[in-house]
């Protein structure tokens, strides 16, 4: 056993109200959880896992819509020193055969019986499947209803004991697991729950999936390290939202869950007079959406950047003047960061380069994978893989993914900025700026735009709006308009699709 207690759960645990009887989650469906259930539930689910084999070090995968079963099984998990794989409810059994072969899980929980999950999962080695459905029910809640072991007592771990491996998506080859460890989990949602100032005082409106750093390791853990409350949705719905929102103090969202918010005639100052604070990431958000985010509801909505393999490595401050597209603030305590070039020389201020990072919040490496030096540096940074600069004064700005960097003639060309100046275009909504293969060229612009409801821009407008902003070898060589753009779960745009498509 080791000698201290650095278990993330232990952390969570030491944080409750001292009055148990606290609510701690409600939502849909009458739902109504206390910090003392929260305690008395996961214990529970703890036995049942020990029963069903698992122990320190073994592997919990779970494909599980949103619920507060499936959020008890992650902190059940915890608590047994086991390690939590969160896997999208959409992913494919092609996909889950791959996450399942690579995590080999001692159990997997997935949402309804299937043929095809169940013979992955036994070609995986695992040797329990249990099911939990969308509603909660299902032969895991079974299990737990049945289940008396309460007293059952949290294993204590060491820091460095993996609590979680989340697979990245995957857009350049198989998803790898980021083996996130305890200390790695806990520093970084401390440091959250300080730099945004969350307490017992407020309650976090939650309509994030639970499978993913965003709605789990960033919004759960600072309700839980705070002492929250959290009023707990199945998914985004902005009508529910509006609904809620007058009883909330915190929101947590992708770019489009604002987008959306803004197509409704309701959201204003008034509606949202009890808001703290506003928090957008993983994806960037635009500086069109920023704006009439602020002038709608008097809220100025706090941009931060993390990554699968880091967590969150800097958010602009509480109070700040936003100052361009792309800003994501300043580095996190605790959180080093750099811009390199190729040739692995440190940027000056304001010059553009490859971003790296080195922190407690770090993973150390891909689960079954040795550590290389496309992933980390001989000095223990990992290379993100994005590109920004780094102002004199500490403020990050992103220019974009390194493998969305356009070099067309010989000149690199950052997609950011092209998105931001179409998207300020009036009458569009939003654009994903691509490469794609020119003979000439080796890579011509190509701007994919969507418009407003009435809009009727074409190609040249598009152009002619560029033309006395940016010199003549950004602009698009080709503009192409879609109704919508392809996005992942979390909403980042899929670039690698609309390459596919264009070229």
């Amino acid at each position: 056993m080791p000698r201290a207690d650095a278990s993330l759960y232990a952390l969570f645990r030491s944080r409750f109200p001292a009055d148990r009887g606290r609510v701690f989650l409600r939502g849909d469906g009458g739902l109504s959880v206390t910090y003392f259930d929260v305690e008395k539930t996961s214990a529970r689910l703890q036995h049942v896992l020990h029963k069903s084999g698992v122990g320190p070090g073994d592997r919990v995968a779970a494909q599980v819509e949103k619920s507060w079963t499936g959020l008890c099984l992650y902190l059940a998990a915890l608590r047994a020193g086991a390690v939590f794989v969160p896997l999208n409810p959409a992913a494919t059994a092609r996909e889950m055969a791959h996450f399942l072969g690579d995590s080999a899980p001692r159990i997997f929980v997935c949402a309804k019986p299937s043929p095809e999950l169940h013979k992955a999962a036994r070609a995986a080695g695992v040797s329990t499947i249990f099911h939990l459905g969308a509603d909660g029910g299902g032969d895991l809640a079974d299990a737990l209803a049945a289940e008396t072991g309460a007293g059952v007592d949290a294993i204590k771990v060491d820091g460095g004991h993996l609590a979680a491996i989340l697979y990245t998506s995957g857009t350049t080859g198989r998803p790898k697991g980021a083996a996130l460890s305890h200390a790695n989990l806990a520093h970084n949602a401390e440091t959250l729950r300080r730099l945004w100032q969350i307490n017992g005082g407020d309650v976090l409106l939650h309509t994030l999936p639970i499978f993913h750093v965003h709605g789990l390791f960033v919004s759960l853990h600072c309700a839980l390290l705070g002492g929250a409350a959290v009023i707990f949705l199945r998914r985004f719905d902005e009508a529910q939202v509006l609904r809620r929102i007058a009883g909330a103090t915190l929101f947590m969202g992708v770019p489009t869950f604002y987008t959306r918010l803004l197509s409704r005639g309701e959201l204003n100052q008034n509606l949202c007079a009890g808001m703290r604070l506003f928090i957008s990431g993983s994806a960037q958000l635009s500086p069109a959406v920023f704006t009439a985010f602020a002038e709608r509801t008097g809220h100025r909505i706090v941009d931060r950047y993390g990554m699968t393999e880091t967590g969150i490595l800097t958010s602009n401050p509480l109070e700040f003047s936003r100052r361009r597209g792309g800003d994501i603030g300043f580095a996190l305590p605790g959180v080093e960061l750099r811009v390199r070039n190729a040739g692995g020389k440190t940027m000056a201020p304001g010059k553009s380069g490859a971003l790296e990072v080195r922190g407690r919040g770090v993973f150390n490496g891909y689960w079954r994978m040795e550590k290389s030096a496309k992933d980390f540096t001989a000095d223990g940074f990992f290379r993100t893989g994005d590109l920004a600069t780094i102002a004199a004064d500490g403020r990050v700005t992103l220019m974009g993914r390194a493998k969305d960097l356009i070099i067309s003639g010989g000149v690199n060309i950052y997609p950011a900025e092209l998105e931001q100046l179409i998207d300020a275009i009036p009458g569009v909504t939003e654009s994903a700026v691509i490469g794609v293969p020119h003979e000439e060229w080796g890579e011509a612009v190509t701007a994919v735009v969507t418009l407003e409801a009435g809009a009727n821009l074409t190609p040249t407008d598009i152009r002619n709006a560029l033309s006395e902003k940016i010199a003549r070898y950004k602009l698009p060589k080709a503009v192409h308009f879609r109704d919508r753009l392809p996005r992942n779960a979390m909403g980042k745009i899929l670039k690698n699709r609309l390459r596919e498509e264009f070229s």
